[in-house]
């Protein structure tokens, strides 16, 4: 079904190719996540963006693989279904993902396992921002953000009709992904339309296959917009199925489906004083079924969630521009079956929040809060308390242009997070990472306070930005692991659960990324970065955080001359030995060798045929993801090449 899905799709698109008239696109020069921000290199936060030909190559199955080369991101490895981005060690409830700068409103950050609803296939840029990204977004960006932006609901007038078709066949897991992309539009209405289908089987690691790591899914966008001179006003439909494999544990399989809703609109100069003001809102409902070797369903997990959020965008006061915002959001969980190791709870919240930017000569200063409050409600049956909590959070930050093209930039943040659900109310097995879970529901708030400095150089064919962060916790949450249990809690020798707690203690991070970039004018380019994070607990053990990121270096290099070009990717992954005794091994470093090769042919106009391959993983390594609860039965997958065709027009 997923092949001839996949041959429909692309003979679609080539058909509509030859009668097609161009299209003007829209250039995603900007940040779209962070409301006061022009472009990457305006950002005082530290920040990195994928578009274009480098997101293409990247593109993986999950979000985590995808990202896994951006300076300070790495992989959780929980296999090409589930693996989520992990940014200077911080993950699940610390790391935000968004879709189209609201939530993904699935169950991701509950578990390991649980895949992040975003499809980076067709987006147009997604965007990684490091350190606390908690102003705009709450205390679940603490640790950082990732947003996939799409063009599901049109912001820019069309007319006539372009798109893009896409199929890939090959690599470790025998492939095969197609993608139809459209969008079109007349006078003041625009609208888009993109499907995709990926089947791909258990791959091959570099000591054989890896059972049960199979990904097949789907999916499709439809949206529509009216634009006008000042703004747009446009609905979005978005429906995912995935069906996936964990490859470890008991070896379970996920059905999971995700159908979202969006309403999204802009107007320019709506009000005197103000510039802009900007509204969204997303309805999701999302369920998956975690499926045993036997066919049989375990455990269902729901997430009905909606979320929304208003910003108003005002002219200057005095040498003050800014965002004044509100947000909301409300979801109900639950889980029922034999590894439901959390019980249904109801969770609202609610944000106000204020950023500020002036500019002195060659200053840039940043200031901005946040109130929030969260309220999680178990259902009463359950026995467990209500719990509320209002986390607030300041920022201030300041970028100097000592001289034309260089800019160094610092940012001081005090944010806090409410504990999650899981941190909460967690009380039960949880087969996928081999643990039995206990919450703690009098956990308090988790304060950060994070100074990053970065210096850049934003011009010429040399470009560069280094920086250096610390990270100082009060009442850090983690899990401590404990002795073996069985799957009813109780202590045994040779149970097959390690039974984690969920406890609080103060911790640090710190860490540096670097990246230097030369892109001449020519054909040459090239690309280097390095990333290192340290995390230490205070009083716990031998201090050291479980599943640390490793240190790691990397080299890419792009060549073009006329239809033909090139790219080669080196990246060295050092041996992680820092390691929390009680929970895990170290693991072995690894050098990954990729290279790639790509011919386009024109047809005149916009309209051109892509030829490419792409080899992975050429020296054949056997690479484990330290990051990853399942690392020792699911390496990277071995050597492989990939083979595809793109067609745009």
């Amino acid at each position: 079904m997923h092949r001839t899905l996949c041959a429909r799709a692309i003979a679609c698109a080539f058909a509509v190719s030859s009668v097609a008239p161009a299209v003007a696109r829209a250039q995603a020069d900007a940040i779209y996540v962070t409301p006061l921000t022009r472009d990457e290199a305006s950002v005082v936060q530290p920040a990195s963006v994928l578009r274009g030909d480098e997101l293409r190559r990247r593109q993986a199955s999950s979000l985590g693989d995808t990202l896994d080369r951006v300076p300070g991101v790495q992989s959780s490895g929980m296999g090409p279904g589930a693996s989520r981005p992990v940014i200077r060690g911080q993950d699940a409830p610390r790391v935000r993902v968004l879709d189209n700068g609201l939530g993904t409103m699935d169950v991701s950050s509950i578990s390991p396992d649980h895949a992040a609803t975003v499809e980076t296939l067709g987006a147009t840029q997604v965007e990684v921002l490091r350190g606390p990204a908690t102003l705009i977004h709450g205390g679940g960006a603490i640790g950082g953000l990732v947003n996939v932006v799409s063009k599901r609901i049109p912001r820019e007038r069309m007319q006539g009709v372009a798109g893009a078709a896409e199929v890939r066949l090959g690599g470790a897991a025998r492939e095969l992904t197609g993608l139809v992309d459209l969008n079109g539009g007349t006078g003041g209405f625009a609208w888009h339309v993109d499907a995709f289908s990926r089947d791909a089987g258990d791959y091959d690691g570099r000591r054989g296959r890896v059972f049960n790591s199979f990904v097949e899914s789907k999916g499709a966008n439809v949206g529509a917009s009216l634009v006008g001179d000042r703004g747009h006003l446009g609905l979005g439909l978005q429906v995912l199925d995935s069906f996936y494999g964990v490859p470890a544990g008991e070896f379970a399989r996920i059905d999971m489906n995700r159908d979202r809703y969006e309403l999204e609109g802009e107007l320019r100069d709506p009000l005197p004083g103000f510039s802009r003001i900007r509204a969204r809102f997303a309805r999701t409902d999302y369920r998956h079924s975690e499926i045993e070797q036997t066919g049989e369903v375990a455990t269902r997990f729901e997430n009905n969630g909606t979320e929304g959020r208003l910003e108003l965008a005002h002219r200057a006061i005095g040498p003050f521009n800014g965002v004044l915002g509100v947000s909301g959001h409300g979801r109900r969980f639950s889980a029922v079956g034999e590894e439901s190791f959390l019980q249904p709870v109801h969770s609202r919240g609610h944000a106000l929040f204020l950023v500020e930017e002036a500019r002195a000569g060659n200053w840039r200063f940043e200031l901005g809060g946040r109130m929030e409050r969260e309220r999680h409600r178990p259902d009463a049956a359950s026995g467990l308390p209500e719990r509320s909590f209002s986390p607030t959070t300041w920022s201030g930050g300041a970028t100097w242009a000592f001289m034309p093209g260089y800019s160094v930039a610092a940012t001081l943040t005090r944010a806090q997070r409410a504990p999650a659900i899981e941190e909460l109310y967690a009380n039960g097995p949880h087969a996928a990472t081999a643990t039995f879970e206990r919450g703690d529901n009098t956990l308090g708030k988790e304060v950060s306070r994070n100074l990053d400095v970065n210096l850049r150089k934003t011009a010429g064919a040399w470009r560069w930005k280094a920086g250096v962060y610390a990270n100082r916790f009060r009442n850090y949450v983690f899990g401590e692991a404990g002795g073996t249990v069985d799957d009813t809690g109780t202590a045994d020798p040779a149970g097959e659960f390690t039974l984690v707690n969920y406890r609080q203690a103060n911790a640090r991070f710190r860490g540096f990324e670097a990246e230097l970039t030369w892109r001449p004018q020519g054909a040459w380019g090239a690309r280097l970065f390095a990333d290192s994070a340290r995390g230490r607990l205070e009083g716990i053990g031998n201090g050291n955080v479980p599943r640390m990121a490793p240190s790691r270096i990397g080299l890419e290099g792009t060549v073009a001359s006329g239809a033909w070009s090139a790219f080669a990717s080196l990246l060295r992954v050092m041996r992680q030995d820092r390691i929390a005794q009680a929970q895990e091994t170290a693991t072995p470093g690894y050098t990954r060798l990729d290279a790639g090769l790509q011919y386009r042919i024109g047809h005149g106009g916009q309209a051109a045929t892509t030829l490419f391959v792409q080899a992975n993983n050429l020296l054949d390594q056997d690479m484990r993801v330290h990051t990853s609860f399942i690392r020792d039965a699911a390496p990277l997958p071995g050597r492989s090449i990939t083979a595809g065709v793109r067609a745009t027009f």
